[in-house]
């Protein structure tokens, strides 16, 4: 009778950690930012910001240009200018500058802003996309990649999410 209840609580015992081995958790990690700017959505956002501001970057390239040729003509012919010369072609640099700065941070602005506004259009799609992939997948625990300190590769379901937020946004 010893016998046959021990063997029972070793069976228990073997069941117990049997299915505690068939209860281990399904995890996966995604990259939020990463998954919502690899979207075909973020990426029709990118090319319509580029057409916006097609004209800015044609006149920030175009005032490269000429403060490369100030600068180059500037240290070739330092030796013969007069020093109201010299004046003349940094003040023209120093302006050109500020309209490049001025430039820069118009669109800075607008982007930061159009990128918020996209990410705040979204952030229920990707909450679908990362519920689908979770119920398709089986994930009982899914993480943010920006707080896991390291991770293998294979938890990773960023490309999942990317996709399932394609299907869910056509």
């Amino acid at each position: 009778m010893k016998n046959f209840i021990k063997a029972l609580a070793v069976a228990g015992s073997i069941l117990v950690a049997g299915s505690a081995f068939a209860q281990q958790p399904v995890v996966g990690v995604v990259n939020l930012e990463q998954a919502l700017f690899n979207s075909q959505a973020a990426q029709e956002l990118q090319s319509a910001i580029q057409e916006e501001f097609r004209d800015d970057q044609t006149r920030a390239d175009q005032l490269n240009s000429e403060l490369t040729a100030l600068a180059e003509r500037a240290q070739r012919d330092e030796s013969i200018m007069s020093d109201a010369e010299k004046r003349r072609v940094t003040s023209e640099a120093q302006e050109k500058q500020v309209q490049l700065q001025m430039i820069a941070e118009r669109v800075q602005a607008a982007l930061q802003e159009r990128n918020q506004t996209f990410i705040e259009s979204m952030r229920e799609n990707l909450g679908n996309a990362i519920q689908a992939v979770v119920q398709e997948g089986g994930y009982n625990i899914v993480l943010n990649a920006e707080s896991v300190a390291f991770f293998d590769n294979a938890y990773d379901i960023t490309a999942k999410v990317t996709a399932k937020l394609n299907e869910l946004s056509q």
